[in-house]
């Protein structure tokens, strides 16, 4: 079975809100804090967690887009204070509270174990694509949890962290380095530049630099607005994004993407009203 580029990105969206939420969930913070690890350690520590106590530059590398000392100072001493394996243990039984704390009723029963089973034919197939993924790679190395709510959360996290390793590498070819590729986003109207540029906390000349570079390559003109050669280049990112994150659904074809879609949807929108995500 083949499954179109179109479709691989609608069911990222609809899903993603069930694994996203642990980056901004309370449990996972304190269940971090509980181990020492406090502010945005939390988060680059927890998510790097799953490739070894690796150094900053692995973060930075894999990560692309946050402020190098940003991550610098947040992994510093990290694995001194706490292992990999306690942060991932700690992650997931915070996955497992703020999702029963936000679906209720939705975070148990058939539905749950049905798209649990799809979404793992997905991850599962996505493992036999490892190369040139590394944040990917340490996350599929991780065993399998036995609740069905997890296995959902976890198969997510897979396709999401698959995904994002293709993003990057289509980035990288095109040239656009870490905070170019946030200019960009701002450029497409889907979020202000400056959400974008706090949450990454590039410094102002760190974002004017890299507005200028991306003049001086032709992408965006005077007013900080695409060109034509930017729109197009950053259309070819989405577009080779969805074709190489489309092999991972083969498994189950469109017909179980949109079965999986219809199956998580009130999950996702649950995860949406409930006003607990941000952005990351």
């Amino acid at each position: 079975m083949t499954v179109s580029p179109l479709t691989a990105r609608k069911t990222w969206r609809t899903l993603e809100p069930i694994h996203g939420l642990i980056y901004f969930a309370p449990e996972a913070t304190d269940a971090y804090a509980a181990l020492g690890v406090t502010g945005r350690s939390g988060y680059f520590a927890s998510r790097s967690a799953p490739m070894g106590a690796v150094p900053a530059d692995v973060v930075i590398a894999t990560f692309f887009n946050f402020e190098p000392g940003l991550v610098r100072g947040a992994m510093d001493g990290v694995w001194d204070i706490a292992s990999p394996a306690q942060l991932l243990a700690a992650r997931l039984e915070a996955a497992g509270a703020m999702l029963r704390r936000t679906l209720g009723d939705l975070a148990e029963g058939a539905h749950v174990e049905e798209a649990a089973t799809l979404a793992r034919a997905a991850a599962d197939h996505a493992t036999q694509h490892l190369w040139g993924k590394p944040l990917f790679g340490g996350h599929a190395s991780l065993p399998w949890p036995e609740d069905p709510l997890l296995v959902l959360w976890h198969a997510q996290s897979l396709l999401r962290e698959f995904r994002g390793d293709i993003h990057i590498a289509a980035m990288t070819v095109a040239g656009i380095d870490g905070c170019e590729a946030l200019v960009t986003h701002a450029a497409s109207g889907e979020i202000a530049s400056t959400v974008l540029q706090s949450s990454r906390a590039w410094s102002d000349d760190g974002w004017a630099a890299a507005v200028d570079s991306l003049r001086a390559k032709g992408h965006l003109d005077a007013d900080g607005a695409f060109t034509d050669k930017g729109r197009a280049s950053r259309q070819w990112v989405e577009d080779e994004t969805d074709a190489g994150a489309a092999v991972a659904y083969a498994p189950i074809g469109e017909d179980g993407c949109d079965r999986l879609r219809l199956l998580c949807r009130p999950m996702s929108k649950a995860v949406v009203a409930s006003g607990g995500l941000g952005f990351r």
